[in-house]
């Protein structure tokens, strides 16, 4: 092959790759162990990793070095864990070191390059995304769900249902697909408490929150009325206080959003506060309920 059409194919190759390019990929192109050696001593070809190099300069953006650390982890590598939760933004801020996973015995660890290996890894979950091998969101947030913290993993179930990357039935059949993963017991504990309420209807709803004022001795609120042109789900009629009780389940997507908004406004308008409570707070942050609802209430008393 003719150096004019090598140095255009490499040139186009590393385009494609965010500037990185691996020893397989220069030898596959015609060039031998000997030219990759004048390239390196000539400062066109700077090592990243063993046998991955960054064409023209060393200075690389974040999409090149996990390029390059997918290159590094041999054929079927995906970035993956946090890495792949950061690609996907289910993650704030990029990891110092880059998680890769392989499918079997291959790559190796390297500073600031973390290898982790699962036969188990299918086709099926890794695609391509910025030009890179990433593990699929689903795959990535069982993987996450081995090594982050709660509040990250909360972080980035969040994210992906508002991204809507994934949802939870296809969350839970992942963690079932691989029982015997370190993520898989705990994404599936962790979409429980996510999906509590979700089954629930709001007559559910409604007997919880009068059973919460009924133990903290709140007056007791009118239920379902028509106010405003608006049925709203509580309304404590002498403070003008209506509470709007949501579950995520009735409450998802942006239409809701808006339509919630819309009610509030009209309400405020019309001279009443509105205080809105998930489902879960109900259920699992009473305290925080009971204060602001108490707040609410001696406040327009007064």
């Amino acid at each position: 092959m003719r150096a004019g059409f090598v140095e255009q194919d490499l040139a186009a190759l590393a385009g494609k790759q965010h500037g990185v390019v691996a020893r397989r990929q220069l030898l596959a192109l015609g060039l031998g162990a000997a030219a990759i050696g004048r390239r390196l001593e000539a400062g066109r070809l700077h090592r990243i990793h063993t046998g991955v190099y960054a064409v023209g300069h060393p200075v690389l953006g974040v999409n090149g070095r996990w390029m390059a650390a997918v290159l590094a982890g041999g054929a079927g590598a995906a970035l993956g864990y946090a890495s792949a939760a950061a690609l996907w933004d289910l993650r704030r801020g990029v990891p110092s070191v880059i998680d890769v996973v392989v499918p079997s015995a291959g790559g190796r660890a390297r500073p600031g390059l973390r290898i982790h290996r699962h036969p188990g890894l299918g086709s099926d979950e890794v695609r391509v995304a910025r030009g890179i091998r990433v593990t699929t969101p689903a795959r990535t947030i069982l993987d996450y769900a081995a090594v982050a913290t709660d509040r990250d993993l909360a972080y980035a179930l969040d994210q992906a249902e508002i991204q809507q990357l994934t949802d939870y039935a296809a969350l839970d059949a992942m963690a079932r697909a691989h029982p015997r993963h370190r993520g898989s017991t705990r994404l599936r504990r962790t979409l429980a408490a996510y999906e509590a309420g979700a089954t629930g209807t709001p007559s559910d709803l409604e007997k919880a929150f009068l059973a919460l004022c009924a133990r903290h001795g709140f007056p007791r609120p009118l239920v379902n009325l028509p106010l405003c042109g608006l049925t709203v789900d509580f309304v404590f009629v002498v403070q003008r206080v209506v509470v709007e009780t949501d579950s995520w389940r009735w409450h998802r997507g942006r239409a809701a959003f808006e339509r919630d908004r819309e009610r509030d406004a009209i309400l405020a308008a019309a001279g009443y506060t509105t205080l809105r409570f998930t489902d879960r707070q109900i259920e699992l942050a009473e305290p925080s309920v009971v204060r602001a609802l108490g707040a609410a209430l001696e406040r327009r008393a007064a």
